[in-house]
């Protein structure tokens, strides 16, 4: 897939997001929550194999601010988004929007960053346990 990553809109995630992804953190993460015609989550390092601790419940040891008020801040198919346990707590999770239809309840919740540009179908084929083999930033 390849994203364009709303650095306007939400510059705080993005720059959270681009900085974690050129460390390498997000390389071998598992898709630990698929849910079809919703969504699918990666990013928590307690889904990649052999870590200790239950998947979907770790974090890059800090947390962020929601961004909620810039443009692009709708849930459509193709959207990544910060997932977070309450607002402001967001930090590596994230999510991408299968469709529009039964994700609009999360709009002025979660904080979109990107949309995927090409091969957004690859959404519908990722399982739970698939993995993120790498994340590629491109400047």
């Amino acid at each position: 897939m390849r994203v364009t990553l709303f650095e306007s809109e939400a510059p705080k995630t993005v720059a959270n997001f681009v900085k974690l992804a050129k460390k390498g953190y997000y390389d071998g993460l598992q898709w630990h929550r698929v849910i079809p015609n919703f969504v699918i989550q990666g990013g928590c390092p307690n889904s990649k194999p052999g870590a200790s601790g239950h998947a979907g419940t770790g974090g890059p040891g800090y947390e962020i601010d929601c961004e909620l008020s810039g443009g692009k801040q709708h849930h459509e198919r193709g959207v990544l988004s910060m997932a977070h346990a309450g607002r402001n707590t967001g930090g590596s999770q994230f999510f991408v929007c299968h469709s529009r239809e039964n994700t609009a309840h999360l709009d002025g919740n979660h904080t979109c960053f990107a949309k995927v540009i090409e091969g957004v179908d690859t959404v519908d084929d990722i399982r739970e346990g698939d993995s993120i083999d790498t994340i590629e930033i491109i400047d």
